[in-house]
């Protein structure tokens, strides 16, 4: 998948009945269903049975089963609630009959408030910085085999600048820390469900990863099981994927196998356009079952 067109063929479903849909799978380099793919699918089916006024504010996911690339998932909603203000949908995904994926989400109309935001990080602006694909050449002939496990991953759909040297925070143990610029890596029209859409595929990328860097030395001496369990969003205002977005991660726990991780979305002006949290597996083991 090359270009945000693919991607946005990829997340519109088709319509098997009213509240029913079905779509097909990134067919990801690790085997299994990317978990922004179905994020962003799930979304996108409730979105089809929202009235139009209303904006997705927020959702709650939880991972049930790994995805099998090989099968078309079905996600059916769940008409909960329609409000004055709020609608409620809550959104299973299945393949074969069985679960693997559950989300709420709630939106609202347009509503007049009070205001405030954290400030934006003052970081390295991305004219300056070099993709994720340019360092991961850095590491070619220094490590071979990260070298072509990284470059199999990198998505093309996005590019991203890492604020910090990210292929030196993947072999030594650092701070629970990471951020990057992130856009799409074309031009496209793109209504503002689709825009939230791209945003919660990309959100699945490099934020559980935050929470292993503390222990990274450990962690690549043997084989990792990584999964996620749990992802939600809050999509505070408005922003064009397609223009730079800062993602500022970082990972305030990491026990029990699990690695707890949250990111803030800002546009160029510091704008905080979302909130993002996720906790996820890091097994070291060679069971691969939840």
């Amino acid at each position: 998948m090359q270009t945000v067109k693919e991607l946005i063929e990829l997340i519109t479903l088709k319509r098997i009945d009213e509240t029913v849909f079905e779509g097909e799978n990134y067919q990801a380099p690790w085997g299994r269903v990317f978990g922004g793919q179905v994020l962003a699918q799930a979304l996108h089916a409730a979105y089809q049975t929202v009235p139009e006024d209303r904006i997705a504010h927020s959702l709650h996911g939880y991972f049930i089963l790994g995805g099998d690339l090989g099968f078309p998932i079905r996600y059916e909603v769940d008409t909960i609630r329609n409000g004055g203000s709020f609608t409620t949908r809550r959104v299973v995904a299945k393949q074969n009959g069985k679960a693997i994926f559950n989300m709420a989400a709630s939106f609202q109309v347009e509503s007049d408030g009070v205001s405030h935001q954290f400030p934006m990080p003052n970081l390295i602006p991305p004219e300056k910085l070099t993709t994720s694909l340019e360092q991961v050449e850095e590491i070619k002939d220094l490590y071979p085999s990260a070298y072509r496990r990284l470059k199999a991953i990198q998505p093309k759909v996005f590019e991203f600048k890492p604020v910090e040297k990210f292929t030196t925070q993947l072999i030594e143990n650092g701070s629970p820390f990471f951020n990057t610029w992130l856009r799409t890596s074309g031009k496209a029209e793109i209504t503002v469900p689709m825009q939230q859409q791209l945003l919660a595929y990309a959100s699945d990328y490099n934020l559980l990863t935050t929470a292993t860097l503390p222990h990274r030395e450990q962690l690549n001496k043997g084989e990792t099981f990584y999964a996620s369990l749990d992802h939600a969003i809050w999509f505070h205002r408005d922003f064009d994927i397609q223009n730079w977005l800062l993602y500022s991660m970082d990972s305030p726990s990491a026990s029990n196998s699990r690695g707890f991780a949250r990111g803030s979305v800002y546009d160029r002006k510091g704008v905080l356009v979302a909130s993002v949290a996720q906790e996820g597996l890091m097994r070291q083991s060679l069971s691969l079952e939840k």
